[in-house]
């Protein structure tokens, strides 16, 4: 006679932490804003226009590695639940919102000359980093509320 025991079935814990491809993805906006904006702030200093030309490829390459973290991202949270799936939307909004201020700051870096980064150039260069800086933030404090909701 068999045992009224019921079936255990095999469950993965849920991930706690978040992807890594996903957190090295997002690594280099983080990182490549910020030296951009930081290039900027040496361009309106120094007037050497190797500045803007170093602004310009640190834009681009943030652009480009922040397209694949905002279609990481957007698949992240298409597939995620509850309070964890708004948060990770909350990071794609904030992460769009940094792309599209760097994409606006790469055609305005395109100009000539002091044209390049001036007034324009360096508040774009702002936006982009606290958008960037605040998605990184939000991403990260994902794993503390996936740990506090497999605690209850």
């Amino acid at each position: 006679m068999p045992s009224a025991s019921p079936v255990l079935r095999a469950t993965r814990p849920p991930r706690l932490s978040p992807h890594p491809l996903h957190a090295v993805l997002l690594a280099f906006p983080v990182a490549l804003f910020p030296a951009a904006l930081l290039s900027d702030i040496a361009y309106v200093q120094t007037s050497q226009i190797q500045w803007t030309n170093f602004s310009a490829w640190l834009i681009t390459g943030a652009l480009v590695f922040g397209g694949f973290t905002l279609l990481w991202s957007a698949i992240g949270t298409i597939v995620s639940r509850g309070a964890l799936r708004r948060r990770k939307g909350v990071s794609l909004l904030l992460l769009a919102l940094a792309w599209i201020a760097g994409l606006f700051n790469a055609f305005q870096h395109s100009h000539d000359g002091w044209s390049s980064v001036g007034t324009l150039g360096l508040a774009l260069s702002v936006l982009s980093t606290l958008f960037v800086l605040a998605a990184g933030m939000v991403f990260f404090s994902q794993s503390r509320t996936a740990a506090m909701e497999a605690a209850r």
